[in-house]
C-alpha cells in the first residue's frame, strides 16, 4: 500500500474508536463515573500494559526526553479531565459541534502560534464557515431555551485546544507511533494517578462493576493505546490538519447514533450546528475540486 493508503487505513481505525469514544464517554457519565475515575484507571490500565513492555525491551531512554512528558500532560492528562467532565454536562451531539469540529480549526490555529505555519485561504474559508454555524446553532438555542452556551460546551472547546496543539506537536517533533503513544499513557499515569488517589473525590462504588471493568477497557485499551498508535501513524502520512479533519467525521455520526442508543435530544439547531461544523471540518470542496 503507498503512505496515503495506509494514512486512511490508520484514519479510518480512529474513526471507529473515536466514534466509540464519543458515545461510551457519555454512557461513563449517564452511569455515574466521574471524570477523575475514568482518566485515572485509563491511564492506570495503559501503564500496567505498557512498562513491562518497555522495560523487557529496554526500551525506556525515551521518556526521559521532555518531549513525551509534554505531550501526556497536553494530549493526555489535560485533554482527559476537560473532555470526561464536558460529558456531565452537554449531550454527544455538542461533543461533535464543540470538540471535534473545532479540532481541526485548533489545530491550525496552534500550527501558526507555535511554529508561524499561516493559513491558507481553505482554513479561513473554514473559519467562516464554523463562526456563521455556531452563531445560528446559538441563536435558535438560545430561542428555544434561553441558553446559547453551557459549561460544557466551553469544555469541549478547551478539549479541542488541548488535541490541536498536542496533534501540531506530534507532527513537529516526529516521535515514532509506540514512543508517542507509550510515554503519553506512562507520564499521564506517573502524574495523574498519585494526585487522584490522594486529593480527587472518587465514586468507584456508585456505577455497577461491569459497566466500570468495560469503560476501563475501552478506554484504557483501544482509546489510550490502539487510537493513539494508529492516529500518529495517520498524522505521519496525512499531516496534522487533513488526519484531524478527517478523523471528525466519526464523532458526528457518533452524536445521530446517539438519538436511538442514548434518547438524546436532537433539535433542528443542534442539526444546523452539526451539519455547518462538519463542512467546516471535512472541508468537501478540496475533495471535489482534486476529483
Amino acid at each position: 500500500m503507498s503512505p496515503q493508503k495506509q494514512g486512511y487505513l490508520y484514519v479510518l481505525i480512529t474513526m471507529c474508536i473515536w466514534g466509540g469514544f464519543t458515545l461510551t464517554a457519555r454512557l461513563s457519565a449517564n452511569w455515574g463515573i466521574g471524570a477523575w475515575d475514568i482518566t485515572a484507571l485509563r491511564f492506570l490500565l495503559a501503564f500496567c500494559i505498557l512498562m513491562p513492555i518497555l522495560i523487557y525491551k529496554k526500551d525506556t531512554a525515551f521518556l526521559w526526553k521532555k518531549e513525551p512528558f509534554i505531550l501526556a500532560m497536553i494530549g493526555g492528562v489535560g485533554y482527559c479531565l476537560t473532555a470526561y467532565s464536558a460529558f456531565h454536562y452537554a449531550p454527544a451531539a455538542h461533543a461533535a459541534i464543540f470538540l471535534n469540529g473545532f479540532i481541526p480549526l485548533c489545530t491550525a490555529i496552534a500550527a501558526f502560534a507555535l511554529f508561524k505555519q499561516a493559513f491558507d485561504r481553505h482554513t479561513w474559508a473554514s473559519l467562516v464557515i464554523m463562526i456563521g454555524a455556531i452563531s445560528v446553532m446559538s441563536f435558535l438555542m438560545y430561542r428555544e431555551t434561553g441558553v446559547a452556551f453551557g459549561l460544557g460546551d466551553l469544555l469541549f472547546v478547551m478539549s479541542a485546544i488541548w488535541w490541536g496543539v498536542f496533534s501540531v506537536l506530534l507532527r513537529q517533533w516526529q516521535l515514532s507511533a509506540w514512543h508517542a503513544m507509550a510515554g503519553v499513557a506512562v507520564w499521564s499515569a506517573i502524574v495523574f494517578v498519585p494526585i487522584y488517589l490522594l486529593f480527587l473525590p472518587k465514586h468507584l462504588s456508585e456505577p455497577e462493576p461491569m459497566h466500570l471493568l468495560a469503560q476501563v477497557l475501552y478506554h484504557g485499551i483501544f482509546v489510550v493505546i490502539v487510537a493513539t498508535l494508529t492516529y500518529v501513524e495517520a498524522i505521519k502520512r496525512l499531516g496534522a490538519f487533513k488526519a484531524g479533519s478527517i478523523v471528525t467525521l466519526a464523532p458526528f455520526m457518533a452524536a445521530i447514533l446517539a438519538v436511538p442508543l442514548l434518547n438524546e435530544p436532537l433539535s433542528f439547531a443542534i442539526i444546523c450546528g452539526l451539519f455547518g461544523m462538519a463542512i467546516g471540518a471535512l472541508q468537501p470542496w478540496r475533495w471535489l475540486r482534486r476529483r
